[in-house]
């Protein structure tokens, strides 16, 4: 018997809503994306998300006011791990693979831009998930790049997919 592959953009339950900001599909049980907006609670509760991990701040201008007690109301769990751009860190990541190995399945992990989340996957699926460098490194650059980008927070994010973080 041969295993089910699950595309990138299905799962069983019904279409992945590809209009939230940078919609990534992991695997079965993990999603990802950038900021939420109101209307995508309820749509994370229909697609069976049972845990929303958020790494971005509260006080970003896009953040979703009250996002906790929104996704609360519909039976999904929150972790909030507040990331700063310019500061991610090894705690961080410690949270980050807690609420991962924790938390309830099927799994949503957000931040504002899908930029945070996409480098803490690189590093989960290299160091916890056993992924080859170049697979985890595609998933990761669907979404972004430290090593290719101009902005000045680019080398912290670079030192921190390599481990180097404070």
């Amino acid at each position: 018997m041969q295993a089910m592959r699950v595309p990138v953009e299905s799962n069983p339950i019904g279409p992945d809503p590809v209009d939230i900001r940078a919609w990534q599909r992991l695997g079965p049980e993990v999603t990802t994306s950038g900021r939420l907006e109101a209307r995508d609670v309820g749509r994370l509760a229909a697609l069976g998300v049972r845990h929303v991990i958020n790494l971005a701040l509260e006080s970003h201008p896009e953040a979703l006011p009250g996002e906790g007690e929104r996704l609360r109301a519909q039976g999904i769990d929150y972790t909030h791990i507040p990331v700063p751009f310019d500061a991610p860190g090894e705690a961080h990541y410690a949270a980050f693979r807690t609420a991962l190995a924790q938390g309830p399945r099927p799994v949503h992990v957000h931040c504002i831009m899908n930029w945070r989340v996409a480098a803490f996957f690189y590093r989960w699926h290299r160091e916890e998930a056993g992924m080859a460098e170049p697979a985890a490194r595609a998933l990761m650059a669907r979404q972004w790049t430290p090593e290719g980008s101009d902005r000045p927070e680019a080398q912290v994010w670079t030192d921190f997919i390599a481990g180097k973080g404070a």
